[in-house]
């Protein structure tokens, strides 16, 4: 049986925090800790995935983190932002797909596919007309995912990763229903 056809993606709430914290830093490490230096790595990690801004992010109620569990272990996860809750547009028709992050061994294996089509489901499932997303500019492989799944650039943000200010490109598809 192949990896992706034993991936079960399940929300996760507050008392997840621990595991969160968990995938959401080692991810994050394994993606950008070779283009970035030590120290604005240390810094982001340090605030991005503290207790205190993870159980405040799982109490928001425009925000919604899933998990991708592979037998016990949680290989990835999702986080959905709503209406107020997004980092730039704040369109209540919309859905900001914020993380789709997948450990390294898994990639290649559906895990971040099966993540992107949860956020599809969940945003039909809040009749909303397009997901958008910030994807770094030096992520090539990220990129290459979502224009396969039919996002197109639209415009670009600063994203701050400690005292390095980077550039992200904006990605948005409209929803078919």
């Amino acid at each position: 049986m192949s990896t992706s056809e034993t991936i079960n993606i399940k929300k996760i709430h507050a008392d997840d925090v621990l595991l969160l914290q968990s995938i959401g830093s080692q991810t994050f490490k394994e993606t950008f800790a070779d283009g970035n230096t030590q120290e604005n790595m240390r810094k982001y990690l340090e605030e991005g995935f503290s207790i205190e801004k993870l159980t405040s992010e799982l109490n928001d109620k425009n925000a919604a983190f899933y998990l991708a569990e592979n037998s016990d272990n949680v290989v990835g996860y999702l986080k959905l932002n709503f209406g107020g809750s997004q980092t730039e547009l704040k369109d209540e028709k919309a859905v900001e797909i914020e993380r789709i992050y997948v450990l390294k061994e898994f990639h290649g294996q559906n895990v971040g596919q099966k993540l992107y089509d949860k956020a599809i489901q969940v945003a039909k499932d809040h009749n909303s007309d397009y997901v958008w997303l910030g994807v770094w500019e030096e992520n090539p492989r990220a990129i290459r995912f979502y224009e396969k799944n039919g996002f197109v650039a639209f415009d670009k943000h600063i994203f701050r990763l400690g005292d390095d200010e980077q550039t992200d490109i904006m990605m948005k598809k409209k929803l078919e229903y």
